[in-house]
């Protein structure tokens, strides 16, 4: 299977997905709900009690739910502001980053033992370079090639069966890596969650970007896109 037929089966399953899961929500919901702030903010609430009233069942709920999606080859962003907006930054990052790392864990176990040859096929040339940095010191290195990204979440979670990672090395470097975008993005979804449940009325953009729960995570998010340029020159120095 060639890398444009393998881009069309995933763009296919993706577009599945989304369409069950947008078929459920408008059948239950109508458009004009979505644009309400109202409908928003109560159905936040319900789900902020719910978790309170049911946390153990919430967080394994997140964890099945993150562990699928990552498989499934999906992305880390989404799963962050959700997990904030629900369990806060602490618990949130925490629920978040355990089970991106564990469904990373058993993604890369999968494509070490099914996929190599197809994922030699299609990323060898273009990331051979890796090979002997990732040699050098396997743990360091998948700390900064999980801070930097160079690539979407969901290859960067398959990429390394190229090199043969230990997978102790992969779950510790992934588990380190992801947890500073991670926090910062839970951060954000709990400082929405924030401002949702005590505005009773819509805030304008710059009401909401001049509080202290969504300007941080901002900042922070600034400040480790800097970072990542840093990492990113130092890993393709050569």
């Amino acid at each position: 299977m060639d890398q444009k037929n393998i881009k069309l089966a995933l763009g296919l399953v993706y577009l599945v997905i989304i369409f069950f899961i947008l078929y459920i929500i408008l059948s239950k919901f109508n458009y004009e709900d979505f644009t309400s702030y109202k409908f928003i903010q109560s159905n936040s609430e319900k789900l902020i009690s719910f978790k309170e009233q049911n946390i153990f069942f919430t967080s394994f709920l997140l964890i099945i739910f993150s562990v699928l999606w990552v498989i499934f080859l999906g992305f880390g962003t989404p799963i962050a502001l959700a997990g904030g907006f629900i369990f806060g930054k602490w618990l949130g990052t925490f629920l978040v980053v355990f089970s991106l790392t564990f469904g990373s864990s058993i993604l890369y176990i999968i494509s070490l033992f099914f996929f190599k040859n197809l994922i030699n096929e299609i990323f060898s040339k273009k990331f051979s370079y890796l090979e002997k940095k990732f040699k050098k010191q396997e743990l360091a290195i998948m700390i900064i090639f999980r801070i930097v990204g160079i690539v979407p979440f969901a290859i960067q979670n398959i990429l390394p069966a190229l090199f043969n990672i230990k997978l102790r090395n992969y779950f510790f470097g992934t588990l380190i890596g992801i947890t500073p975008s991670i926090f910062i993005m839970t951060s954000l979804g709990s400082g929405l969650e924030n401002v949702i449940s005590t505005n009773n009325e819509i805030p304008t953009v710059m009401d909401a970007i001049t509080k202290r729960e969504i300007y941080l995570p901002i900042i922070g998010f600034a400040a480790l896109v800097i970072t990542t340029f840093f990492f990113k020159s130092k890993l393709n120095k050569n």
